[in-house]
Formats: C-alpha cells, sequence, structure tokens
C-alpha cells in the first residue's frame, strides 16, 4: 500500500546509478570495437528501403554553440559570442546530409525534424532557414510531419519564431528550468517570467500549435517555496507539455557543474519532495504525467498517443510518432537504424574536418544483435507503455531467468505485477521506470562498471 514514509523509503533504496534508456544498449556498452561507418551505412540504406516509404525518416540536428555556459547542462555545447562560426557549421551539416542522401535511391520523407543544442535560436533567423531549406529541398515533407525546435527565452526573437515557422516548425521547447533568481544565478541560467510570457504569447499569435517547457527539480539551491513558485508562474502560461526531470549531477564529465558542490545539492529526502510538490502542483493544474517525467495537457497528441498504445522513445525524448530510421546530424548526434546506432565525432573542429573531406563523421556505434533486439523491445514497451509481453517460444535465445531473479525484489516492493506471460508496472513502479529496465539490461549485469557512468536514477 503506497504511503508517503514507503515511498521514501523506495526512493532512497533505489536511488542507484541508473541509465535513462533512451536506447538499449546504452552508449557505454556499445560494442565499438566491432562497428565502422561502412556497416553504419549499410544499416541506414537497410532500415531506409525498409520504412522511408510506410513511415518517412526523423532528423535531430545538432546545434552545439551556447553564447554562455549553463552550469547545470549535460549536452555537448561550445561556449562562444562569436557568430561567425554559423556559416561554416551549416554548410558541414549540409554536406553531412547530402552524404546519406546518396545512400537513398528515393527522396526521403520527413516525419520528424528536431533541432537540439547548444542552443538553436544562438543561430540567426536567416542562418536557419538556410539550414532547414537545404534539408528539404531534396526531400518529400510527411503530412503529418512534425518539427521541433528548442529555444532560450533570453534570445528567442520574432524573426526566428516567424521564420521557423514558415518553414513548417509547430513545436516549440523553452528551457525554463526554474524562476528562482538564487537558482538562475547559480546554473548560470537566467530568464525572467516576463521575457517568457512575451515568447509563448508570441509563439501561439502566430500559430504554434505545441509548446513545451522544461523544468527540473533538484538543482542547487532549489527550494519547495521556489519550486512552488515556478510552478505557479508556469501554470499561467499553460504551456501544452511539461518536462519535469530530475537534475543529472554528472560532474565527472561536465566539469561546469564544478561550480557547485553536492552541499548545494537537496538530499535524496528533499529531492523526492521536490518531485512530489511539482507533480502534484502539475496535477492540480490540470496536467496528466505521460511515460517517464513529461506532462501534458489533455488533448495533447504525447497524452493521446501514450492512451492509445503509440507512444515512443528515441534519443530524442518520449514522441507521439514512431519511424525507424533517425538520423542525427551535427557534432555529437546519434543516429538509429533500429537495428544500430552510431554517433558522431564529438569536437566541433573534428566533425568540421572529417564532412569537409568527404567522410561520415561518425565515431562510434552499435550493431544490435539478436539478444539486444528482443530486450531493446522489452525496456521500450516499459518506459512506453508500462507493460510487456514475454514470448517465451521466440525468446529462447535470452535467458530470462536472471532478469526475473532481479525484477523479484521490484515485486515485492510492489514497483510491477509479473508472471511467466507479462510484466506490468503499477502506479508506484512508474516513478522506478529506470530501476525496472535496469533489471532486464543484460549488458550491464554482464560487465557492471567500476566507475559512476549514469546519473542517479531518483
Amino acid at each position: 500500500m503506497f504511503s508517503e514514509e514507503n515511498y521514501t523509503t523506495l526512493a532512497q533504496k533505489y536511488n542507484v546509478a541508473a541509465p535513462r534508456y533512451t536506447s538499449y544498449p546504452t552508449v557505454p556498452y556499445w560494442d565499438n570495437a566491432n562497428f565502422d561507418a561502412g556497416q553504419w551505412q549499410k544499416a541506414v540504406k537497410f532500415s531506409f528501403d525498409e520504412s522511408n516509404a510506410t513511415d518517412g525518416i526523423s532528423l535531430y540536428i545538432h546545434l552545439p554553440f551556447c553564447e554562455s555556459l549553463c552550469t547545470y547542462c549535460g549536452c555537448n555545447t561550445r561556449i562562444t559570442k562569436n557568430h561567425r562560426v554559423e556559416e561554416p557549421y551549416i554548410n558541414a551539416v549540409l554536406k553531412e546530409w547530402k552524404m546519406y542522401l546518396q545512400l537513398m535511391d528515393e527522396p526521403p520523407v520527413i516525419r520528424e525534424i528536431h533541432l537540439g543544442g547548444g542552443t538553436p535560436t544562438f543561430f540567426s533567423a536567416v542562418n536557419l532557414h538556410l539550414l532547414i531549406d537545404g534539408i528539404l529541398k531534396e526531400s518529400v515533407v510527411h503530412p503529418q510531419a512534425e518539427f521541433s525546435f528548442e529555444a532560450h527565452p533570453d534570445n528567442t526573437t520574432v524573426d526566428h519564431l516567424q521564420t521557423l515557422y514558415n518553414l513548417g516548425f509547430k513545436r516549440l521547447s523553452l528551457g525554463i528550468q526554474d524562476f528562482d533568481p538564487r537558482v538562475q544565478f547559480i546554473i548560470n541560467r537566467h530568464q525572467t517570467f516576463e521575457q517568457v510570457q512575451t515568447i509563448t504569447q508570441v509563439a501561439r499569435g502566430i500559430g504554434y500549435t505545441s509548446i513545451n517547457f522544461d523544468l527540473i527539480y533538484g538543482l542547487p539551491l532549489q527550494t519547495m517555496e521556489g519550486l512552488a513558485d515556478t510552478m505557479h508562474l508556469v501554470s499561467e502560461l499553460s504551456p501544452d507539455r511539461i518536462a519535469f526531470y530530475s537534475y543529472a549531477h554528472v560532474p565527472w564529465i561536465k566539469p561546469g557543474q564544478r561550480r557547485f558542490t553536492e552541499e548545494h545539492l537537496p538530499n535524496v529526502h528533499d529531492k523526492n519532495k521536490l518531485y512530489e510538490i511539482g507533480r502534484d502542483l502539475l496535477k492540480g493544474y490540470g496536467y496528466i504525467e505521460v511515460g517517464m517525467d513529461h506532462f501534458a495537457l489533455p488533448g495533447d497528441d504525447l497524452l493521446k498517443a501514450e492512451k492509445s498504445g503509440n507512444l515512443h522513445r528515441n534519443f530524442m525524448g518520449y514522441t507521439h510518432q514512431h519511424t525507424q530510421l533517425l538520423i542525427g546530424l551535427g557534432v555529437s548526434s546519434i543516429s538509429d537504424s533500429w537495428y544500430a546506432f552510431a554517433q558522431n565525432v564529438k569536437v566541433v573542429e573534428d566533425y568540421l574536418r572529417l564532412v569537409n573531406e568527404g567522410e561520415l563523421p561518425v565515431v562510434k556505434g552499435h550493431i544490435l544483435t539478436h539478444e539486444d533486439l528482443i530486450i531493446r523491445k522489452h525496456i521500450l514497451n516499459i518506459m512506453c507503455k508500462g507493460e510487456t509481453v514475454w514470448n517465451q517460444h521466440l525468446e529462447q535465445s535470452i535467458s530470462l531467468t536472471d532478469a526475473f531473479e532481479r525484477l523479484a525484489p521490484l515485486v515485492d516492493d510492489g514497483l510491477i505485477e509479473l508472471n511467466a506471460r507479462n510484466l506490468k508496472v503499477t502506479p508506484l513502479g512508474k516513478n522506478f521506470l529506470r530501476n525496472i529496465c535496469m533489471a532486464l539490461d543484460a549488458r550491464l549485469w554482464a560487465d557492471k562498471p567500476t566507475t559512476q557512468l549514469f546519473s542517479m536514477a531518483v
């Protein structure tokens, strides 16, 4: 039976380092030694031929530049105020796209485009138009295409919003994190409520049909009162979706996070309280929880997809549409052909050099085995549908024995219901999806990390 005391006890028990499972296998467990760019090209062509006509493809374009460093950020960024970097980078992305076009025997059908970063609105509206126009001119836009971009409230202009809207973008995601001035100062992320309000109103006036706010709990110096104030301000603007996710403290990967220490961060109990307060307030404002870390107003496509069983998850996060092939363009971007993963080089200069020399800038990747594909299916089902069905006849190649043993304590704690046919996540277990999926992660358990690779689950 659920109680606040029981939940706190479980949160402490399951607060272990765990992947977020935007892929399986997770990136640290890719078999890079047996992978090369040639294999990746074959995987792209196979997946494209198999799915372009029916599903289309998705594009993620990484735009890494930011004028200042947000110290909480775990993304691949390049800090500069020199905007002369824009055109060479965009030209390189378009050259990379042409390399992919050469693998395709027919025009690609673009189902999704997402611009991430970094700060996509670091780029001028003129240069963003050059980028998207170059992507689309040799492509077919799917009738149900969804184009979205991430934006910083401090530098997004009406020109950005109108230009991208004219190119087919209807979804906008604003990075808010927290409105508390003390939190904004220590994470070096500055924007006012008035700026966010203006951008939201202008975007809706232009015709944007979906606006998402990113909010984080567990940030340094964050308080219950401050988070409640942030939620109240957010409710006044009624974004269609909210990503409310846990701060990932990984200073060994992101040195910028060393601006503060663990002493500035809430302890496990207080972080749980922050989540509970935020979740309860969002529900009180009419938002419904979707998957992990996401909330949506009734009528939103993400919520509809979850209810219909069509919710999907990939490196871009949750999406209400599914494509088999996701191509990542730009430095550090990750691609997914369903049968294989690939990641581009992480340093801007290396990316520019390789592309300008006519080489795909892929630096590592993984070809999924039969067992990988089976586990991936189950993890994706758990993350998106909250349940999965075993097919013991077809899945004899994978030993579920060890996984069932690891899942037994989660049954005892009321997080899942488990039998020989299926696994179902309980309402309480929805708060521990990462832990549930981790029990199925055969590669992680076969080679347990000796150092911390992932952020904490709670």
